[in-house]
């Protein structure tokens, strides 16, 4: 493997910072700072581009700090930024989407239209973490790895989580889902493959991976956006309640009070459905996970939603004044584009969780007749390169 002395220009989609090579190159470098002197080892060389790993920094960003977490030194991969000063990565995670705008999406102005970020508390934050366990004791990966680091502590996981990491026993299970209630107290630990041997305080619902192949289900409650959400044990909701706070209230304010009729692609358990509902407007929200939709029921029963179960790719579109879509981390994808340009929605609000994914499904959209008119990234993931974005696009 060959060694290199490089200054990284920027962060991009994925947390890798870019550098150049002698001869032009671009070389993706883990671990790394903009503006900072570093002697990177290339493990993946190619024609067009190469990724490298830090080896030593020569000369160090004023952000560089000493990870707050023990378990970085041990190798956990967990929180691939904690060499970050924790005030300055709101500012490069605004960087990553402001470069795949530009970019992926061809936005020329991109700069102009990316809003300060939503700065959210990095520490303590984290709702749901999935371990490994190793002999009944909870690990993360390493770095770059599947092998396992023995944890009994975690930056950035909730205190409810925490003490089970530090204090519970998991035996005879491979891996678990601990999930909690930040608001509600509540706790949910799913096991793989069974809970036969687990032993946990009485408060935690349990139940196993075989419990839930049989058609079982357990469920947990959370608080946010100003009412109490069901959630059971295989239905998404978002990592952190503060941050669902800050999602619901920007896609509520991102919906004019003259539209009346509002579709919630991938809605889940009904945060934004729910959020948006009201005043005689009406709402669909359509999802395809059969737990979240029984959820969504159960949890918009008193609004004036439609609860629809479908895969968002073969849903029938509809008139509509504004159209909600939060994918998954692979994004919309062009069918999905299709379907909401189908609806000729005059707004359509995009809750992104990946930049790159964002990048394209706003390239896509733009294709489709719509003009990004604002960007807000929400930092909902402290101490990673990862960020929530919420987009504005306007029909041209």
């Amino acid at each position: 493997m060959s060694t290199l002395d490089l200054t990284p220009e920027k962060v991009v989609a994925g947390g890798e910072a870019l550098a150049r090579d002698p001869d032009g190159r671009v070389v993706l470098v883990e671990g790394t700072i903009p503006g900072e002197r570093v002697r990177v080892e290339i493990f993946n060389a190619k024609k067009s581009f190469a990724r490298g790993r830090v080896l030593e920094v020569l000369e160090p960003s004023p952000d560089r700090v000493e990870p707050p977490c023990r378990h970085v030194a041990e190798g956990c991969g967990g929180c691939g930024w904690q060499h970050i000063a924790a005030a300055a990565q709101p500012g490069y995670r605004r960087d990553i989407v402001v470069d795949a705008l530009t970019r992926l999406a061809r936005i020329p102005d991109a700069e102009s239209l990316v809003g300060a970020p939503v700065v959210l508390p990095d520490e303590d934050f984290r709702t749901s973490v999935r371990v490994l366990m190793v002999k009944g004791r909870p690990a993360f990966r390493r770095a770059y790895s599947h092998d396992p680091v023995l944890v009994d502590s975690c930056l950035v996981a909730h205190p409810l989580i925490e003490t089970l990491l530090a204090d519970a026993k998991f035996d005879a299970v491979k891996e678990a889902e601990i999930r909690c209630g930040a608001r509600t107290g509540e706790r949910l630990v799913i096991a793989f493959p069974t809970t036969r041997y687990l032993v946990l305080p009485d408060d935690v619902v349990t139940i196993g991976a075989d419990d839930l192949e049989s058609g079982k289900t357990a469920m947990f409650a959370e608080e946010a956006a100003g009412r109490r959400w069901r959630i059971s044990a295989t239905s998404f909701f978002q990592t952190r309640a503060d941050g669902a706070d800050a999602l619901a209230e920007l896609v509520c304010a991102a919906v004019p009070d003259t539209a009346e009729t509002v579709v919630d692609l991938y809605a889940g358990v009904g945060l934004f459905a729910g959020t948006v509902a009201g005043s005689g407007r009406s709402v669909i929200a359509v999802e395809g996970n059969p737990a979240a939709v029984k959820d969504a029921r159960h949890n918009l029963a008193a609004d004036d939603v439609k609860v629809e179960r479908a895969d968002v790719s073969r849903w029938e579109p509809v008139p509509a004044d504004v159209v909600i879509a939060d994918p998954t981390r692979a994004g919309l994808g062009a069918e999905v584009v299709e379907h909401i340009v189908a609806t000729d929605a005059a707004r359509v609000v995009l809750v992104a969780c990946d930049a790159a994914a964002l990048g394209r499904d706003v390239g896509l959209l733009q294709a489709g007749g719509y003009t990004l008119s604002s960007a807000t990234p929400v930092d909902l993931f402290p101490h990673t390169s990862h960020v929530e974005v919420v987009a504005v696009l306007d029909r041209s």
